[in-house]
């Protein structure tokens, strides 16, 4: 059975888990998925499911892939609610949100330099990033500011505490990456 399907984030709220615990929630949207063909390791060199899967709001079509030595017939659609219970394992997958060119404080929460004896300037700033004349360089890699945001990031083991087929939500335990209604989410079945 196909064990991924995708989703738009709606929001999030607080609700009690079955245990009494007041937990943080995200609700995510599920979109329709229907099977638009099939990849086969003869003719492709993998196997994979191909959906086509309906935005309702945008009213977009997106065309999407999901590797799997499953057979699904043409035309028919994903049933979710049969995948994905309450209690279960998800890692859900998605871009963060963009930040933009971020300082060394905010991108790697360097502490910065004395607020007082004079340093009007050195609040902020990452201070000496090279050594002395051996190797006399920058190192790559060193941690500097830059774009922050908007990397695939993936949320593992996020436990399922409700799913409301008549809404079509699942609702998760914590928060996941990106901002609402912006992007497609990957939800899979951790295993």
């Amino acid at each position: 059975m196909i064990n991924q399907i995708f989703a738009k984030k709606v929001g999030m709220t607080s609700k009690f888990t079955p245990s009494g615990e007041w937990v943080g929630v995200t609700a995510l949207s599920v979109l329709p998925m229907k099977v638009t063909g099939q990849r086969t390791a003869e003719k492709n060199g993998y196997t994979a499911i191909r959906f086509k899967i309906q935005d309702l709001k945008s009213k977009k079509e997106i065309e999407k892939e999901v590797r799997t030595d499953e057979n699904m017939e043409v035309g028919s659609e994903v049933k979710w609610e049969e995948i994905f219970k309450a209690g279960d394992a998800v890692d859900v997958t998605g871009i963060s949100k963009g930040k933009g060119f971020a300082g060394v404080v905010k991108r790697y929460h360097f502490k910065g330099g004395p607020r007082t004896h004079g340093q009007s300037d050195r609040e902020r700033a990452p201070g000496s990033s090279g050594s002395t004349t051996t190797p006399g360089r920058v190192y790559r890699g060193k941690r500097r500011a830059g774009h922050m945001g908007t990397d695939t990031v993936t949320i593992g083991r996020m436990k399922i505490l409700a799913v409301e087929p008549e809404k079509k939500l699942i609702i998760v335990i914590g928060s996941v990456p990106g901002a609402r209604n912006f992007q497609l989410l990957t939800v899979r079945k951790h295993v």
